[in-house]
């Protein structure tokens, strides 16, 4: 029912985000045909798909969602629209935004509290990984408070979800935009943002909880090395500048 709602609004909500951001937040995402090229092939193999992404504002799902589709190629595909986990204290708190959040493909949880409120989620993702739906989750659990990417604090929920998901693939998304040196809410207008992705089929020999934490490891690292190209080739670029201007 969630599912059938949105997309009979998705002409409303869909094209409007977009907008805010692309006019009114006068946002650009830089390098997006790849990104895009690469989703598209991993949707076309039919294996259930999970995309994880660094986290660094409140507002990170839609920009990812946008530089994963444009509007028209996402209404003609809503599938591939990611489901997104909000938490349900900053996005669900009012009438108001219980209402959007339905509407816009999102779960929302409560960070940190009752596990079996939390194992319901992590049921519900799984149903809508495992019916092709594409679900969108931060691995680490929330927004990074150093501003990189932090291994250790891999969550162990997404590697609960991709155990339980036989065949499930992962796209990661490194999503920065050039003035962001740390966490914040929402970034500032006329950020341009950059992105990197990497596909991933992450495997475990282990069993149980080792196995869902080994999971989500390997994504969280392989976030980490889209961060360090991600700085390696800013700084090369920067350096590239430096020496024009001398000439």
């Amino acid at each position: 029912m969630q599912r059938a709602v949105g997309r009979l609004l998705s002409p409303l909500w869909l094209p409007a985000t977009v907008v805010v951001m692309r006019f009114g937040l006068r946002w650009r995402i830089e390098d997006v045909a790849r990104a895009r090229r690469q989703y598209r092939e991993m949707l076309r193999t039919g294996r259930p798909l999970v995309v994880c992404a660094n986290h660094l504002t409140m507002v990170d799902s839609a920009a990812i969602m946008w530089a994963l589709g444009s509007p028209l190629w996402l209404l003609a595909h809503y599938a591939a629209v990611p489901w997104n986990v909000p938490e349900r204290q900053n996005f669900a708190a009012s009438l108001v935004s219980r209402v959007l959040v339905y509407v816009m493909k999102c779960v929302p949880v409560t960070r940190g509290g009752d596990r079996g409120e939390i194992g319901r989620v992590l049921t519900r993702l799984g149903h809508l990984v495992a019916r092709r739906e594409v679900v969108l989750l931060f691995p680490e659990g929330g927004r990074s408070r150093s501003g990189r990417v932090e291994p250790e604090s891999a969550a162990y929920g997404v590697g609960r979800l991709i155990a339980s998901i036989p065949g499930c693939t992962v796209l990661c998304v490194y999503l920065r935009g050039e003035r962001q040196d740390g966490v914040g809410n929402v970034p500032v207008r006329g950020e341009r943002f950059s992105v990197r992705v990497a596909g991933l089929c992450p495997t475990s020999e282990h069993s149980g909880m080792r196995r869902a934490v080994d999971l989500s490891r390997q994504v969280v690292e392989t976030l980490a090395a889209l961060e360090r190209q991600h700085f390696l080739e800013r700084d090369r670029a920067l350096c590239r500048e430096r020496h024009d201007d001398r000439q």
